[in-house]
């Protein structure tokens, strides 16, 4: 019988050299950002989220999870998605304004209360099948780009607009803080199943968004922030609608979705008209309905109407 298979050393340093270079690469947005080079910023962070989303994949592949692993990526995240963005907005734009560096001290405290709700979050048992399919609240990656949306924005367009004003700049600070830290559900892309039907779709649409990525990295990336704010809403529906029907929770998509027309058809909803069917009904409703009432015709009533408009 072959024993369990042993990992070589080597190998258990892989996913912690990355975690490291993750870290390495959000910190170094702080000197870009006292340098003056925009650019080289928002790269560095970006760097970082696409390292953090590869070193946890990367050890579990080969096997090589371990404590220390855990923590140091949540040292990480903290550094690189708490403590860069909030010091690289701060080097940019808030350096003479002390209430700027309220929001970047407000930022850093929320991330890292956030990713310390996270690994205590790990160990709870009590949460329902569902919950693996969200996050709670903005995770931090997301979270440390979308800070980073004003030094984007004047990044791409080449001026200080409104949104890189003092003011919105701090409130958007605090606002992405707050979101990181509340108990807003948000859509968890580990556990997403996509339909064979929906495959090649998809993968035309990864092409486009590579293609606007090289050709417009930043205002792709802008788009692309925009995008996750507005997927929040349907994050929320769903995960309501699931704590409402325990029945769908180990149920497959398809499943789901039958489960989702049943109970709109138990609470008496119908699917809405063809428009052309209902614009039609409209007219004839219109034509058959007078002012004070459904209009009834000459013949209707058993009468006949003569040339002259009068009754005989």
């Amino acid at each position: 019988m072959n024993g369990p298979r042993l990992t070589p050393p080597g190998i258990r340093l892989l996913p912690n050299a990355i975690t490291v270079l993750a870290m390495c690469s959000g910190l170094s947005a702080v000197q870009f950002a006292l340098n003056g080079e925009l650019n080289g910023a928002i790269a560095a962070v970006a760097v970082a989220a696409v390292l953090d989303g590869l070193d946890g994949r990367i050890a579990r592949l080969l096997d090589a999870t371990s404590r220390m692993g855990a923590e140091l990526d949540s040292l990480s995240d903290a550094m690189s998605f708490g403590v860069a963005p909030a010091l690289t907005l701060y080097a940019w734009q808030l350096q003479d304004n002390r209430a700027g560096w309220i929001a970047a001290l407000i930022f850093a405290v929320c991330m890292i209360l956030r990713l310390a709700r996270f690994n205590t979050l790990l160990d709870d048992t009590a949460q329902p099948a569902f919950s693996k399919e969200f996050f709670v609240g903005v995770p931090a990656p997301a979270a440390g780009l979308l800070a980073l949306l004003p030094l984007v924005l004047t990044a791409h367009f080449g001026y200080l607009g409104w949104w890189a004003q003092q003011p919105v700049v701090i409130g958007w600070i605090v606002a992405v803080a707050a979101l990181a830290v509340s108990r807003v559900p948000t859509l968890s892309l580990k556990t997403a199943k996509v339909p064979a039907r929906l495959m090649a779709p998809l993968l035309v649409l990864v092409a486009v968004l590579a293609a606007g990525i090289i050709v417009f990295p930043l205002i792709s990336l802008a788009i692309a922030l925009v995008v996750y704010l507005v997927h929040i809403p349907y994050a929320v529906y769903r995960h309501r609608w699931l704590v409402r029907h325990p029945e769908a929770w180990a149920a497959a998509p398809r499943e789901r979705r039958a489960i989702r027309r049943s109970t709109q058809r138990r609470l008496g909803l119908r699917p809405p008209l063809p428009r052309r069917a209902f614009a039609g009904t409209r007219q004839r409703m219109r034509r058959n309905r007078g002012p004070e009432g459904p209009r009834l015709s000459w013949r209707r009533l058993g009468l006949r109407r003569d040339r002259g408009g009068t009754r005989p």
